[in-house]
């Protein structure tokens, strides 16, 4: 039997990382597991992580280190059999540490995106809340502006997309990152990709999976993808 990879993907607001994530899931055949994803699903299900979640976004502040902790970790202990990729999570390195004590990591993806493109790319930025899908305006624009393609219900723009507080919340990222970063070069598994564009920082991600990741199946492939 194949060994299982995991690995977590890192990068401030505007990165990039969904679209990598899905291109990653895709191309190796992991399950893309998102921390914005199961905040959402444990919000409906009322369960009490979700209940204690849901006061403190309502709020708009961060989820704690705890609760955060008390929502992934028992839903990545469910993936035992299955390779994943982790997008969103850890963000602290309290996170990183908890994380750290429930599984090994093959690999964590860094993505340094300089701070000029970030605001550009947020000023174009709605989302659609119930769902977490994200448009930009400029390269992923929905197929009726202000609509979401799915639902047909309406897209915002968050407050802090907004210009005023893109520069104190991508400062609060970087503060916030680093020990996660330094936490993860000490243990020698750190990959840092600096580029404008995804579609030139792709290859290069592309091509270091290629050699990390274990050969899998083509019919493991699809059942993994699904």
């Amino acid at each position: 039997m194949s060994k299982l990879f995991r690995a977590v993907i890192m990068g401030p607001p505007g990165s990039g990382k969904g679209t990598i994530s899905e291109r990653i899931a895709h191309s190796f055949g992991l399950k893309h597991l998102s921390s914005g994803d199961f905040v959402r699903e444990n919000i409906a299900a009322k369960t009490e992580a979700g209940v204690q979640a849901k006061t403190y976004i309502k709020k708009g502040l961060l989820v704690p280190d705890l609760v955060m902790t008390r929502l992934l970790l028992p839903r990545l202990e469910e993936m035992t059999k299955y390779s994943w990729l982790l997008d969103g999570f850890p963000r602290t390195l309290a996170q990183a540490e908890a994380l750290n004590s429930a599984c090994d990591l093959d690999v964590a993806i860094n993505l340094n995106i300089p701070l000029e493109t970030l605001k550009e790319r947020l000023r174009h930025r709605w989302i659609h809340p119930p769902s977490g899908r994200v448009y930009n305006m400029c390269f992923n624009p929905p197929r009726v502006q202000g609509i979401d393609d799915i639902t047909g219900e309406p897209l915002i723009q968050q407050e802090d997309d907004r210009p005023e507080a893109l520069v104190a919340r991508l400062r609060h990222y970087k503060d916030v990152a680093k020990p996660v970063i330094d936490f993860y070069k000490a243990k020698g598994i750190l990959y840092t990709f600096s580029d404008t564009e995804t579609d030139q920082i792709w290859p290069n991600i592309s091509t270091l999976l290629s050699t990390k990741i274990p050969t899998i199946q083509s019919d493991a492939r699809c059942a993994s993808t699904h």
